[in-house]
């Protein structure tokens, strides 16, 4: 928020406010002059912090502070944000196995930060025939990201392009999964 959205000490625009005191204590509805008489003796700004109120509230404060308080407020929660990103791996019904292979690890690798993918085949001229072949490339690729990440859109075709789309698997479902393939794995051992 700007300073721009606050009405402050001459701004206010009222006859009786709800005012708060310096120290956070609900002084009650007095007039405007009082209000900024309260706000002059204490050395700060009579801020209006809710106008839609009946009375509007106003409070007694260091509108400079608060503008940097809630301008700091809004920068840390906008780093904590997270930002998931739709990364993309393009092949063809004639992409070989090796190459599908480094688009497969950079999948991986994407998944594991935290990204989605989308894995699309995109058909040229006669390729539209056979549709089974994209299919069969896009099951082959979502199986072997199975461990890292889970379907979230199926196959499906939109014009030309077949597509799937892959989000990362839930970090407790992963090592679930893990954890029941090293108890068969103990099992075996034992057996």
């Amino acid at each position: 928020m700007s300073a721009n959205e606050f009405r402050v000490n001459e701004g206010i625009r009222v006859a009786e406010v709800r005012l708060i005191g310096p120290d956070g204590g609900n002084v009650g509805v007095v007039s405007i002059k009082e209000a900024l008489k309260i706000a002059r003796e204490a050395e700060l700004d009579l801020v209006e912090v809710s106008p839609g109120a009946n009375p509007p509230v106003c409070r007694v404060m260091d509108f400079g502070k608060f503008i940097y308080e809630k301008a700091k407020k809004e920068r840390e929660a906008k780093k904590a944000q997270t930002k998931i990103e739709v990364k993309e791996i393009r092949l063809r019904p004639k992409t070989n196995e090796a190459h599908r292979g480094f688009k497969v690890d950079d999948a991986r690798r994407w998944l594991g930060q935290g990204h989605k993918v989308r894995v699309t085949v995109k058909f040229r001229g006669r390729e539209m025939d056979y549709p089974e072949i994209a299919l069969e490339d896009l099951k082959e690729v979502a199986e072997s990201l199975s461990d890292v990440a889970m379907i979230e859109v199926p196959p499906q075709m939109e014009g030309r392009t077949m597509l799937v789309v892959l989000a990362p698997a839930k970090a407790g479902a992963a090592k679930k999964k893990e954890k029941t393939e090293q108890a068969e794995v103990k099992n075996e051992a034992e057996a």
